[in-house]
């Protein structure tokens, strides 16, 4: 069974938060979960080498960047744009 983009950042950002995927919403903020600068940092690393890819290092200004770190779900969509810009 092939895991989807969504359920692996989910898995990376439960790992990086300590709490169970079922505890995080697709609205809930980083700061919702707790995670720190140190916390973001080791969570765009895991997720780069995850799905192969390079997260803009301005990913934490979405107004300059098309990677959207305010939210769950925004970090979801912002790695599955990553994912099929890399395949295509």
């Amino acid at each position: 069974m092939t895991v989807s983009v969504r359920d692996r950042v989910l898995q990376i950002i439960a790992e990086q938060v300590v709490l169970d995927v079922s505890d995080i919403g697709d609205e809930a903020t980083l700061e919702d979960l707790g995670i720190d600068s140190l916390g973001l940092v080791e969570a765009v690393f895991a997720l780069e080498e995850e799905f192969d890819i390079e997260i803009p290092f301005n990913a934490n200004q979405p107004d300059q960047s098309r990677f959207d770190i305010s939210t769950v779900s925004g970090i979801v969509r912002a790695v599955e744009t990553l994912v099929a810009a890399r395949t295509v």
